[in-house]
């Protein structure tokens, strides 16, 4: 039996397994949601799954006409996806307490990944839905025009939207249990700004913050309708903006890889850059 939680422990399951496949999907309807640069998502049957705790937390937005997005109203987590027509559920890895036994076995919508974020591994890689799953390449998404010196982002619903100007200080994958957790994901991206280089464009009065108990400065800030990750501003006067939520490119990329032995047993670091075990000196 395997167990898995949001990021405040409020929405708990358990999944019997066999989990049968396991997915980076890189779509931006996903990088948006999660607010990572992708999700990661491990399919088994429904029947082996029950909710422990927290079901009557769970906001679903209607993303599409089929596609339904569950996530934790309090902390924003995604949650899992119960598919009764083809008897299955979706578990975001990133929520898993336990090695399920398995690691991705290919990229999804890998046509529609960030330019900012490369994939650096061997795996199969699908311009859209993979031919197991019908193929195709989903849903049309708005485009951003790149603006010189400004990047521009926005939450899944589009209620929520904001602008960056000039380039953020630094950029880093963390692979700490917290932030696989807020994120629903392999790990986070963040892009660290400083306050007065974030604008909000609209939707600011959509935004929910959540801080997490005994954390001095971790939590997450996700909008209220469909609970994608969107910047959140922190005591230091800087902007901790997750990459995923990004429309247009930032002019930056990673440095490193960051709590790095804190990384999923499921996931391996590709890269090539630089792996901390906590910090690096400037962090």
């Amino acid at each position: 039996m395997y167990t898995g939680t949001c990021l405040c422990g409020t929405v708990r399951y358990e999944v019997a397994g066999p989990f049968a496949m396991m997915a980076n999907c890189h779509c931006s309807m996903c990088r948006k949601h999660h607010g990572a640069m992708f999700s990661t998502f491990v399919s088994a049957p429904d029947t082996g799954f029950r909710w422990v705790s927290g079901q009557d937390n769970i906001e679903t937005y209607p993303s599409s006409e089929n596609g339904r997005r569950p996530f934790c109203r309090t902390c924003g987590s995604v949650t899992p996806m119960l598919l009764p027509a083809m008897n299955l559920v979706l578990i975001p890895a990133g929520n898993l307490q336990d090695d399920p036994g398995l690691k991705p076995q290919m990229h999804m919508f890998a046509g529609s990944r960030a330019p900012w974020y490369p994939i650096t591994d061997g795996l199969p890689q699908h311009p859209g839905y993979p031919p197991q799953f019908g193929g195709g390449m989903g849903i049309d998404r708005p485009h951003f025009p790149q603006i010189p010196g400004v990047t521009h982002g926005s939450c899944l619903c589009g209620a929520v939207a904001w602008e960056l100007a000039g380039k953020p200080e630094r950029m880093q994958n963390c692979h700490c249990s917290r932030c696989r957790r807020a994120r629903s994901a392999a790990h986070a991206t963040n892009a660290f700004y400083l306050r007065e280089q974030l604008t909000w464009l609209q939707g600011e009065s959509e935004v929910k913050r959540y801080s997490l108990p005994g954390a001095k400065h971790f939590g997450q800030d996700f909008c209220g309708r469909c609970g994608s990750s969107v910047p959140r501003v922190v005591s230091s006067g800087r902007a901790v903006v997750p990459c995923g939520s990004l429309d247009t490119d930032p002019g930056a990329r990673p440095l490193g890889n960051i709590f790095a032995t804190s990384r999923a047993s499921w996931f391996e670091i590709t890269d090539g850059l630089p792996q901390w075990e906590t910090y690096p000196a400037r962090a």
